[in-house]
């Protein structure tokens, strides 16, 4: 009975043991090399999430979440059109940028916190809207020179403004293409055909300056072959006459050879003597070493016997190895084919959980933009109440203010009249005499900056008797401003006669017949 009781015991133990291994294989999480593996939870002090790249983690349940990132990279058509560049022209630059999520450890923090859970489509806009903005700033401090010229600079001072603000949000500048620049007011396809212009014209210029080589390598030639035709029948005397002393030469030296021959012969004769005594001698010495390498190649075959015989035992013992390995093999891979359904059905948990989680998320969403909504159009209500009221406060303050204006002139004219006994009349006499001091400084002012010296009057040589006609202009000038009774009888009123009176004007006599001719002396 106690035997049963501890073996069941034991039964109980292990399959305790078994289950706690199992649940923490399961709540072990790997990470592929293309992925970064979020958890999210109680971390760490003062961290909102852990991330891990290529290794795994263990999920604590209950207390930890977790999540994966891709890293697969993102292509960003940036069409971006009528760009303001340093010079104020507007240029179109079309590009393609490579973004991804970078492995970088404060990067990837900001990845997971500000990425996690989006889509791909997601953060392409984001990303967009942000290399779009960049780009525009980098375009507007370049020239089109710059940008058109020296694309290598261009590309860098993109890549100095758009990444900082990509790793913001956790990703990084893989690549930028640019494809083509092109600008509304055709400003770089000047530039291209004054370069191609300048190109032509550095072309004339080479070919004038070939065909002047060319002219003068032609006069060279000339000169170095009536150089070349001197020397060469210079030439021909001069080996002439070594030809003369070779001969000589060549006669004694034969002289010579043949008396050396003589020698050489009685020398090879002793020599080829002394060669077939050594050739016997090597005979000899070559024959004992036939006998000792044959000697040495049977010992070597003996060897290559053992060593056959030990290679074929080695063989037989990689064979029962690999029988082994087959057989852990088998094993093993039952053992993961388990795991793969365990993850595949936790896998299925987990989609549910995030799914009923993103309902969630987008119901308080919903809820959020309702109130936020309502709030604005309350506070747009309230301000417009607010501008009428101060549009309305306004004009009545104007309106008083005109009224207050009118009711004080009204009752100064209303006293002005009761002061002039009730005569409407004698009143609006009172306030023109007001006025006549304006008047008369108007019509000073009319010729004060008048300059006489700058005046030239015509006429037609027939002076009256009474003075010069510049004298006349002036008089004239003068007269034909309205006296002041005049201005005053024009309004209705008569001046007192301390100010004098007008006379009638006189009545210009014409001369019955002109004036007698000057005889001739």
């Amino acid at each position: 009975m106690n035997i049963g009781l501890w073996a069941l015991v034991a039964i109980a133990f292990v399959s305790l043991l078994a289950l706690t291994l199992l649940f923490f294989a399961s709540r072990y999480k790997r990470c592929a090399s293309d992925e970064i593996l979020v958890v999210y939870g109680r971390v760490g002090e003062g961290q909102s999430a852990r991330c891990i790249h290529g290794g795994g983690a263990l999920i604590l349940p209950l207390i930890q979440g977790y999540d994966y990132l891709s890293l697969t990279p993102l292509t960003i058509n940036i069409d971006l059109r009528n760009a303001l560049s340093l010079q104020n022209i507007r240029i179109n630059v079309p590009s393609t940028f490579t973004v991804g999520i970078s492995t970088d450890p404060p990067i990837m923090n900001n990845a997971a916190e500000r990425l996690l859970g989006l889509g791909s489509t997601q953060i392409e806009d984001m990303a967009r809207e942000i290399i779009f903005g960049q780009l525009r700033l980098t375009v507007a401090s370049l020239t089109i020179e710059q940008i058109n010229q020296d694309r290598e600079s261009f590309l860098e001072s993109i890549r100095k403004n758009v990444e900082p603000e990509l790793n913001k949000i956790g990703l990084y500048l893989i690549n930028v293409n640019i494809t083509d620049i092109t600008d509304s007011s055709d400003y770089i396809e000047s530039i291209g055909k004054k370069a191609a212009s300048e190109a032509l014209n550095r072309a004339r210029v080479d070919v004038a300056e070939q065909e002047k080589i060319g002219a003068i390598g032609q006069s060279v030639a000339h000169r170095d072959q009536v150089i070349q035709v001197a020397q060469n029948e210079a030439e021909a005397i001069k080996g002439q006459k070594e030809a003369q002393a070779n001969q000589r030469v060549y006669v004694q030296q034969q002289e010579t050879r043949a008396a050396v021959g003589e020698a050489e012969a009685i020398r090879d004769k002793d020599v080829a003597v002394a060669q077939n005594h050594a050739e016997a001698e090597k005979g000899k010495k070559a024959a004992e070493a036939d006998q000792r390498i044959f000697v040495q190649a049977r010992e070597a075959d003996a060897i290559a016997g053992e060593n056959r015989a030990k290679g074929e035992i080695a063989k037989s013992n990689a064979t029962l190895r690999e029988t082994e390995a087959e057989a852990r093999r088998r094993a093993e891979v039952a053992a993961l084919e388990a795991e793969v359904q365990i993850q595949q059905a936790e896998a299925k948990a987990e989609r549910e959980r995030l799914t009923a989680r993103e309902i969630v998320r987008q119901e308080i969403d919903k809820r959020k933009a309702e109130i936020l909504a309502a709030a604005d159009a309350e506070q747009a209500r309230l301000r417009a109440r607010g501008e009428a009221d101060a549009i309305l406060y306004r004009y009545e303050a104007e309106a008083e203010g005109i009224r207050k204006v009118l009711e004080g002139k009204a009752a100064g004219y209303d006293a002005l009249v009761r002061s002039c006994g009730g005569d409407a009349r004698a009143a609006s006499s009172l306030l023109l005499i007001e006025k006549l001091e304006e008047i008369v400084k108007m019509q000073v002012e009319a010729i004060r900056n008048l300059k006489i010296d700058k005046v030239t009057v015509w006429d037609s040589g027939a002076a009256s008797g009474n003075g010069s006609s510049t004298a006349n202009f002036a008089s004239s000038l003068i007269g034909s401003l309205p006296p002041l009774h005049e201005v005053a009888r024009m309004a209705g009123l008569e001046l007192p006669e301390y100010l004098g009176e007008m006379a009638e004007p006189k009545k210009k006599v014409s001369p019955s017949a002109p004036p007698p001719a000057a005889k001739a002396g």
